[in-house]
């Protein structure tokens, strides 16, 4: 077997040396290319590539969801095809790794490899759903071309914490749960909107639902994760289904001290609930629509600003090692 291992140098919980060590284990098994990237995209470029390619029969990303996001988005450049594109597989690097957890791998990196391996021996994959998302730009003059995520996204409230956190990222400050913690009460503080949303959603054959403060779209369950401990805002969101919706329309004091409470008490067979809350499940078509420009993220990934993204549940959509 030939495969591709897109390595990200700068995954946060993996030194040079193990990451050497793992792709020794790889290499021991396979056929094994190994290209670190150097650039913002460079890890949807490869993966691309790979796809386009004729002997390439397997991606493993090295890296965080940004990375795993990046190589989904190259491996379905062109579209699905389940059969036959390269499977994906998930060496977990990053701060948080919701989808690598979230398909049931260990949050090691090495523990992560040795599951990989053991999967290929016995030929053991899944075929997953994704969800696809285009938007209508904000204030900005590009065009915004559609694009896939593995685990959620979110329009409003909490794309603009994740916005915060890549900004004090970007100033030098280590990702970690306590530093979105952090941005969470700030935007809160900021948020202009709390208690009269701007956000409208809308989806064939129903009435629009509006004024909505928080969209928050899954396509798995866990949402993320506070160290270990796993939030569930759509508990019966799944790799098996299209996608589903938590909704919040109101954010007064009463009702974050609720809806935050309910969040880290989740389960998997509960999340938030009540007359401010809005749930969906196995969504395939829908379209969020804003009358002022409004952050948007996807696999935590801040894209800046948007005035509507449409989405899709596109199950089946690729093999990935399990």
């Amino acid at each position: 077997m030939r495969a591709l291992l897109v390595v990200n140098p700068a995954a946060t919980t993996t030194s040079a040396r193990t990451r050497d060590v793992l792709i020794h284990a790889l290499a021991s098994e396979m056929k094994l290319d190994a290209v670190t990237t150097e650039y913002r995209g460079h890890a949807r470029d490869l993966a691309r590539r790979a796809a386009e390619s004729d002997d390439i029969e397997l991606v493993v990303a090295l890296g965080g969801d940004g990375t795993v996001n990046e190589v989904v988005n190259g491996l379905l450049h062109h579209g699905p095809d389940p059969e036959g594109l390269p499977r994906l597989a998930v060496v977990p690097g990053g701060s948080t790794n919701v989808f690598a957890r979230a398909l049931g791998l260990p949050n090691d990196a090495v523990e992560a490899t040795g599951a990989i391996l053991d999967a290929l021996s016995t030929n053991s994959d899944r075929t997953i759903g994704l969800g696809l998302a285009s938007g209508t730009p904000g204030t900005e003059d590009k065009s915004v071309p559609a694009r896939w995520f593995t685990f959620c996204a979110g329009y409003g409230f909490d794309a603009g914490v994740i916005g915060r956190v890549e900004q004090q990222r970007e100033r030098g400050k280590r990702s970690t749960h306590s530093l979105y913690v952090r941005q969470v009460v700030r935007q809160l503080l900021d948020e202009p909107h709390r208690r009269h949303g701007r956000i409208t959603l809308e989806r064939p054959g129903d009435d629009p639902v509006e004024d909505l403060v928080v969209s928050i779209v899954c396509n798995t369950a866990p949402w993320t994760y506070l160290g270990n401990r796993p939030v569930y805002a759509s508990p019966g969101a799944s790799f098996d289904t299209a996608l589903d919706v938590l909704g919040l329309s109101r954010l007064s004091t009463p009702a974050v001290a609720r809806y935050a409470t309910q969040l880290l008490m989740s389960t998997p067979e509960r999340g938030p609930q009540g007359k401010h809350a809005l749930t969906l499940h196995d969504q395939t078509d829908f379209t969020l629509h804003s009358k002022v420009p409004l952050p948007f993220q996807m696999d935590g990934d801040h894209l800046g600003v948007r005035t509507s993204v449409t989405f899709t549940g596109v199950r089946r959509a690729l093999r990935v090692i399990v």
